[in-house]
């Protein structure tokens, strides 16, 4: 499919880009993109939870009464975890909530997640650009210019470029990232999605493996 490249004041420079149809023209997978959200969040949390067992509680281990003749129930130690202080039953404990997923199905993922961007017209590209300087007034500037201002955005360079990070830090709702730090999670998570020129290479040379 061919898609017109945009300037940065939103119009049209008279160019146009082939993109793949296999990359931004397919059926979007949902299961795909379920597992691959899933897996990208499961990452993001530290698993360092802990809570005290009862052998780790600091407590006398005699026995405080008798097993029978009380009326009540048996008790061993009073870093049970029925009383008060005890130690706590099935607490959680330090664990890893990463899970493996095929590089196959992340790449469908990633591409289910552009043809979806596209086929809801949440999708640009944008003829290359970069900061002399970081200023955010320069990029609050590409934002008007794209008709991005207040909405969740996510641009894609071809390669790094700090001036254009720096400038964007301060906006939020705006993500800046390079083809290679693409996921699918970001994809989704952002409004509309402006892919420089530059980084349109690198995306269908990673997502055509």
């Amino acid at each position: 499919m061919k898609v017109a490249v945009l300037d940065l004041k939103g119009k049209e420079t008279g160019r146009q880009v082939e993109l793949s149809d296999d990359i931004f023209g397919i059926e979007p997978s949902e299961h795909a993109i379920y597992l691959d959200v899933k897996q990208y969040l499961a990452n993001q949390r530290q698993g360092t939870h802990k809570a005290k067992q009862r052998a780790e509680i600091s407590g006398s281990t005699r026995k405080i009464k008798k097993q029978k003749g009380t009326g009540t129930a048996r008790a061993g130690s009073i870093k049970s975890g029925v009383f008060r202080g005890g130690g706590r039953i099935f607490g959680p404990i330090p664990r890893s909530y990463s899970f493996k997923l095929n590089k196959g199905q992340k790449r469908l993922a990633r591409r289910s997640a552009l043809s979806q961007k596209i086929a809801e017209g949440s999708l640009t590209v944008v003829e290359n650009f970069v900061f002399d300087a970081p200023r955010t007034k320069d990029f609050i500037q590409v934002l008007d210019g794209l008709g991005l201002n207040n909405k969740k955005s996510l641009f894609v360079l071809g390669e790094s470029n700090n001036n254009v990070y720096l400038s964007s830090r301060n906006l939020r709702g705006s993500d800046v990232i390079t083809n290679s730090g693409l996921s699918t999670y970001k994809i989704l998570n952002a409004t509309n999605v402006v892919l420089l020129e530059g980084s349109l290479e690198g995306i269908q040379e990673n997502l055509s493996k």
